[in-house]
């Protein structure tokens, strides 16, 4: 389970227990850390875009430099 996962599920287990509990900063820390792995999540998804368009980028290049030859 990557990190990002793993602290939207502690971070859900936590708001839902500080739901249970009446414990409203428990859930709101469970808030957060849910958030925050999603957000990561969010952002390693953007970088794996942005880096299959640059690789995309580089192969056309490559394969340009190739028929010029």
């Amino acid at each position: 389970m990557s990190e990002d996962k793993k602290d939207q599920v502690v971070g859900k287990t936590k708001e839902v227990t500080g739901k249970v509990t009446g414990d409203k900063k428990r859930e709101t820390e469970g808030k957060a850390q849910k958030n925050s792995g999603k957000a990561k999540e969010a952002l390693d998804d953007v970088k794996d875009t942005v880096k299959g368009a640059v690789d995309g980028v580089k192969d056309a290049f490559d394969n340009d430099d190739k028929d010029r030859r």
